[in-house]
């Protein structure tokens, strides 16, 4: 491990005002690595560590946005690591508000967003890790996946009929959920040993809420953009998407890469967690700005010299 990662038994105390806390036990959010978890019993979409303050919270995000900016400053100017903050969930979960909200202040040089639908014909003709690794943040920046390596190990198990378009030996299809999660701990172990921090958000919606946000965009003109008949179409498939999830956390929260499972009913607490988590693995860096040399400050004072006589 090149950083000190969040534990399962931590609780990050959140000072929302002058006389107010919340205490997030990061054991309701958290899959911890190496033990089993059942997604439905052990973790609330609805929880929000007993605080009800959203305007409260709503506050705390936009302070959160500020401080998150700063760091990222240091972060971009110390050019030692690189974060990936890797998004997954269901349809109508929150990916792209949390994206939006949590990282509104981040200067947009020293960040970048993708989002990764179906694959193009180019990137079948690859492996199915090619198209990520192009994208990886370089050094000093965030990477932001919004869905991400991941769908090969849950939109593909959902619909394993995808994988006939992979054109993969027949080999290679054995056994081929745990080969990938083995893969894909094993890729994110290279990228921890390189400086590259990952972590993974699974946003936890609960089949009722996200039922009520498609009734939403379909009623808010202004919202209907963002709906597809296609949505409903994979909410037929619910409980295969949960056991596959859950499959994937139990897989692949790892020491070096944790999963967190955000609950996403509430969207300003998931927007909360998350920027807290992110703003603790920055903390933990120990960010500094470069230092320069004697040498080279004393270089730089002579230019101001020259700079200060000119006027």
């Amino acid at each position: 491990m090149s950083y000190p990662a969040l534990d399962p038994d931590q609780t990050l105390i959140v000072q929302m005002s002058e006389d107010s806390t919340l205490e997030l036990p990061l054991k309701h959010i958290m899959a911890p690595p190496g033990k089993h978890i059942t997604l439905r019993e052990d973790y609330d979409p609805a929880f929000t560590a007993g605080f009800k303050g959203k305007k409260e919270a709503e506050r705390k995000l936009e302070e959160n946005s500020q401080k998150l900016a700063e760091y990222q400053d240091i972060f971009y100017a110390q050019d030692n690591y690189a974060l990936l903050v890797i998004f997954q969930a269901m349809d109508a979960a929150g990916k792209d508000g949390a994206v939006k909200h949590v990282m509104s202040g981040i200067n947009p040089q020293g960040c970048q967003v993708f989002s990764f639908k179906t694959p193009s014909t180019e990137e079948l003709d690859h492996d199915y890790l090619w198209r990520s690794m192009k994208r990886l943040p370089e050094r000093g920046r965030i990477g932001i996946f919004n869905r991400s390596y991941y769908e090969e190990v849950l939109v593909v198990r959902v619909h394993p009929e995808f994988l006939n378009t992979q054109k993969l030996p027949p080999s290679t299809r054995d056994n081929i959920w745990k080969k990938r999660y083995d893969q894909i701990n094993g890729f994110e172990k290279y990228l921890v040993q390189n400086g590259i921090i990952v972590l993974k958000f699974f946003l936890n919606v609960s089949k009722e809420e996200q039922r009520q946000r498609f009734l939403k965009r379909i009623d808010e003109p202004e919202k209907n953009w963002k709906f597809s008949p296609a949505d409903v179409k994979e909410r037929a498939f619910w409980d295969d998407y949960q056991a596959a999830y859950q499959d994937c956390l139990n897989q692949t929260s790892t020491e070096w890469a944790p999963w967190f499972v955000i609950p996403a009913d509430a969207k300003w607490f998931t927007r909360l967690a998350v920027s807290e988590i992110i703003i603790h693995t920055l903390q933990g860096l120990n960010l500094r700005y470069p230092e320069v040399s004697e040498q080279r400050r004393q270089e730089l004072l002579e230019i101001r010299k020259l700079l200060a006589a000119e006027h």
